[in-house]
């Protein structure tokens, strides 16, 4: 899984529990009963709920580089919007964000 600006900057900080964490989300992300893609795609959903736009659009690149289909990030906003209302859908729809970054 790449590295996220947050774990970059716990790693500098705490480089013993960044290593924990990070040993605990290969656990959690990998493929298991769940897919390794639909569970990214729920953090998506977790960041929309949160108002959580940047990231939002990053899962959304790592999504489709796992091979996530437009219909499942279209499916994943709907459920984001039924989760978490308006502030969520308009959060999510970051997932359409073109960008460089």
């Amino acid at each position: 899984m790449a590295q996220t600006w947050f774990m970059e900057i716990l790693e500098q900080h705490d480089p013993e529990f960044a290593r924990l964490v990070a040993e605990n989300r290969e656990v959690v992300m990998k493929d298991g009963a769940i897919p390794a893609r639909y569970k990214v795609l729920m953090t998506m959903l977790s960041d929309a709920i949160l108002g959580h736009a940047d990231g939002v659009q990053s899962i959304a690149r790592r999504a489709r580089a796992m091979g996530a289909s437009e219909q499942e990030i279209c499916e994943t906003v709907r459920v984001a919007y039924d989760c978490g209302g308006m502030p969520a859908l308009i959060t999510a729809l970051a997932a359409f964000r073109q960008s460089s970054s």
